[in-house]
């Protein structure tokens, strides 16, 4: 009797699509103008995204909405975060005492650091029209830029898994 080898790539899927935002609206702000453009109801998810980097700890801001009739959920995720490292000053001179502080950014998609939010739509492949979207997303005044990303193109897919 031979073996049977399944291989991880077999089960390897995407089922999802992610848009990337450019714009200077606050996350709760861009949030709001999803809703009215799209009809959805993304609200803030008390679960925001842990990450790990170098510098230190950081979270990003996350909203959902989890459309239970078409089994199609909705993240918007923040792409940018800045931490605030705080160093102590061990010289005994003028300035012992003082603590510098700096701050660096932290990405989600750190191949992509100049998107400010990413909208993640899960299960939608069959139900939505991901130019539709993108061109509705678009009309938002103070959208700057928004397009599809391809999914085979993200080297840190790993941080889409929430």
């Amino acid at each position: 009797m031979g073996n049977l080898k399944l291989s991880i790539e077999e089960f390897e899927e995407d089922d999802f699509f992610i848009i990337a935002i450019h714009t200077s609206l606050e996350d709760y702000r861009l949030a709001y103008f999803l809703n009215l453009n799209l009809e959805i109801f993304l609200s803030k998810n008390k679960n925001d995204i842990e990450s790990q980097v170098k510098e230190g700890k950081t979270s990003f801001a996350r909203f959902t909405f989890e459309d239970k009739e078409k089994f199609i959920k909705w993240d918007l995720v923040q792409n940018k975060n800045e931490i605030e490292i705080v160093e102590n000053i061990n010289q005994q001179d003028l300035f012992s005492g003082f603590k510098n502080k700096f701050s660096a950014s932290a990405f989600l998609l750190p191949e992509y650091k100049k998107v400010d939010y990413f909208l993640k739509i899960e299960n939608a492949e069959k139900e939505i029209e991901i130019d539709t979207i993108v061109s509705k997303i678009n009309s938002i005044e103070s959208v700057k830029m928004v397009y599809a990303i391809d999914s085979e193109n993200i080297k840190s897919k790993n941080n889409l898994i929430f």
